[in-house]
């Protein structure tokens, strides 16, 4: 899949509301231990680039030195399902502060006042974080209005052409 196709898929209304909502990323990567692991994570955009920032010395962060491929799906858990699928490559890199899009994710997800002592919180805690920039290679919503799995499109289509049992 290429960049223009990846963008166009970003660039759809229910992509947008996904990106730029309260839900947080379920984020996949390859263990040290090799099982696979599955996270919920806060993250933002930058252009075309998925961004997420966290503890230096966390697990996930060796991890993805060893094995940069990752996957996201990004969800709201209502009916018809919306759900956003990505994959890419992570790369990490130790940042001096906190990144201001680190903060503007936090605000997604919280009350004005909740935000301020979140804020207060991380500004006391954190000197150092890591910076894990995943350039995406592949993309698909599925929103099930206008997009549905390949294997149910392939199921509606063989009924589509199936003689009604008589």
């Amino acid at each position: 899949m290429n960049a223009e196709q990846i963008a166009e898929i970003l660039a759809k209304p229910y992509s947008q509301q996904l990106l730029n909502g309260p839900e947080p990323a379920r984020f996949a990567y390859d263990g040290l231990d090799g099982d696979p692991r599955v996270i919920p994570i806060g993250f933002w955009m930058e252009g075309d680039k998925l961004l997420i920032a966290t503890v230096p010395k966390s697990a996930k962060v060796a991890a993805l030195k060893k094995n940069p491929k990752v996957a996201l799906t990004i969800d709201k858990g209502a009916f018809p399902p919306k759900v956003l699928l990505l994959r890419g490559t992570a790369e990490v890199e130790l940042v001096q502060g906190i990144p201001e899009g680190y903060l503007v994710a936090g605000r997604k997800v919280m009350t004005e006042e909740q935000y301020v002592g979140w804020v207060a919180g991380v500004k006391g805690l954190y000197t150092e974080m890591t910076l894990i920039t995943v350039t995406l290679t592949w993309a698909k919503l599925l929103d099930f209005e206008t997009t549905l799995p390949k294997a149910v499109e392939e199921l509606l289509s063989e009924r589509a052409g199936a003689v009604p049992a008589s």
